[in-house]
């Protein structure tokens, strides 16, 4: 197979990488004038976006609710850690957004028998302020987004194809890029990564296989500034099965008045937060862990057989059916729950903009750390800071292009795709590492033997001939985040 039939063309102005909100939100805001490649590790759909349950939280009342009270939940989720200016622009700038996709885009939210938008509540928020559809926004928001970029005819979607790393040059970046196992390149003047979160290094976890943590590693190999990526979410509700892709029971469940209950069937959050269920996620894990000790059992449950059946069943179809592939009816049984690691605060250092350290290099999504979400992220606000911050992603491109910086052209370049298969087995290594070394709650012994597992790990990686594949690049990246969150955690 040759270069010229795995991309249409070798020289791209924007590289876009990622098949979730941040990437197809980001690429849909270049005109005809612009050629623009967006990368699909897998399929076109596959994305922690996709999966996302909740809704999308934004002030679109401000009778009812105030841009000063989201910025104020936010701050207090994320334990004072964000940065204000970004969150200010984010609860100011995402209203728009929102509107943008409704509006614009056929995104269907949520609608109440006299038209109106049927809000909900999570933990963390005081007001209702939650746009969902039913309890799969992610995939409709998903879904809707890709049909309008299908229809650019300045975008190529390329499908099964991961960025192996990213070369500079002058103005702008060779790109490696692995379609269907064989490796490839072509040239772009700027980057947008947008590679989502390192779930899968992770033995547990609600996030999909395209979760390794490849833009993290890329842009670290390119000298950019990677910030408090030990900022690792454990959400408090995952299905409790043995799955490795965890089944998510959405926050909104909770804040449709489902109660925590311990072995015994009890409530107990009123021991550790006067929140109760509505408190922020890592409350609500930590808060698990510790009535996991004090109980002497890791038996939970979430309880909201005390609801309306039908509404269950019409609010939460996903989650229901889903409960129901398990064997629970979530109607009439308590649904077992425990935490799994779910989303990443940290990553790539960007601006205002969502520029990176990097010329010309740009992040946002999961796999950027704009500040946001401090030591926590808010239920709700990712999807609305991946449609915030990729838009200004592609406003700061769009004001390069149009004061003239020159444009990248091709240029000579050879490597040597060959090696051996890289051994399945290291990713199992990682998994297990980082499970027993980092799990809602640090433990500093198998911090430090962890590190020296990775640290050989990567050394094994580097000095190994092995074939530049997917998984060899999923597995280069995975102990690269992995390396970085250890040894943050160990410093602290």
């Amino acid at each position: 197979m040759s270069d010229k039939q795995l991309t249409k063309k070798k020289v791209y102005d924007v590289l876009i990488v990622g098949s979730g909100v941040a990437g197809k939100y980001g690429a849909l805001q270049f005109d005809e004038n612009t050629d623009v490649l967006l990368l699909c590790k897998y399929d076109k759909i596959t994305s922690n976006s996709n999966l996302a349950q909740g809704g999308v939280a934004a002030v679109l009342d401000l009778k009812y609710d105030s841009y000063e009270e989201h910025f104020n939940d936010t701050m207090i989720a994320g334990r004072q850690a964000n940065d204000p200016e970004a969150v200010d622009l984010l609860v100011h700038e995402g209203p728009k957004a929102v509107m943008d996709i409704m509006e614009n885009m056929g995104v269907d939210f949520d609608k109440k028998p006299d038209g109106t938008l049927d809000k909900t509540l999570e933990g963390g928020h005081s007001k209702r302020r939650i746009m969902h559809h039913k309890d799969t926004t992610g995939a409709e928001i998903v879904e809707k987004l890709n049909k309008q970029v299908e229809n650019r005819e300045n975008i190529e979607q390329c499908e099964n194809s991961a960025l192996y790393r990213l070369v500079r040059v002058k103005s702008g970046f060779r790109a490696d890029i692995i379609t269907n196992d064989v490796l490839h390149s072509v040239f772009c003047s700027y980057c947008i990564l947008c590679t989502g979160g390192i779930g899968r290094i992770y033995k547990y976890t609600t996030n999909p296989k395209t979760a390794t943590g490849d833009g993290i590693r890329i842009a670290y190999e390119l000298g950019a500034s990677i910030k408090n990526l030990s900022y690792v979410q454990f959400h408090p509700t995952a299905f409790d099965s043995d799955d490795g892709e965890q089944f998510l029971i959405s926050e909104s469940v909770r804040g449709e008045g489902a109660y925590l209950k311990n072995v015994n069937k009890e409530r107990f959050m009123d021991r550790y937060d006067k929140r109760l269920e509505l408190a922020p996620r890592d409350v609500v894990s930590k808060s698990i862990i510790l009535e996991s000790r004090r109980t002497g059992s890791n038996h939970f449950y979430l309880d909201i057989t005390h609801e309306d059946s039908e509404f269950l069943k019409k609010r939460f179809p996903g989650i229901y059916a889903g409960c129901l592939e398990h064997g629970v009816d979530m109607t009439k049984d308590m649904i077992p729950i425990f935490p799994c690691q779910h989303y990443l605060m940290g990553g790539i250092e960007t601006d205002l903009d969502a520029r990176t350290t990097v010329s010309r290099l740009y992040a946002a999504g999961e796999c950027a750390n704009t500040g946001v979400h401090g030591k926590n992220r808010l239920a709700s606000n990712s999807l609305l800071e991946a449609l915030v911050f990729s838009k200004r992603a592609a406003d700061d491109i769009k004001r390069c292009m149009s004061a003239g910086f020159p444009k990248v052209e091709e240029h000579p370049y050879s490597y040597d795709a060959s090696g051996a298969p890289v051994p399945a087995s290291i990713k199992t290594d990682i998994r297990s590492i980082m499970q027993r070394a980092y799990f809602v709650f640090p433990d500093q012994a198998a911090v430090r033997q962890g590190l020296f597992q990775i640290d050989s790990i990567l050394k094994r990686l580097h000095g190994g001939k092995y074939a530049i594949t997917t998984e060899f690049c999923e597995t280069l990246s995975m102990a690269t985040a992995a390396r970085i969150i250890l040894k943050e955690v160990e410093e602290q």
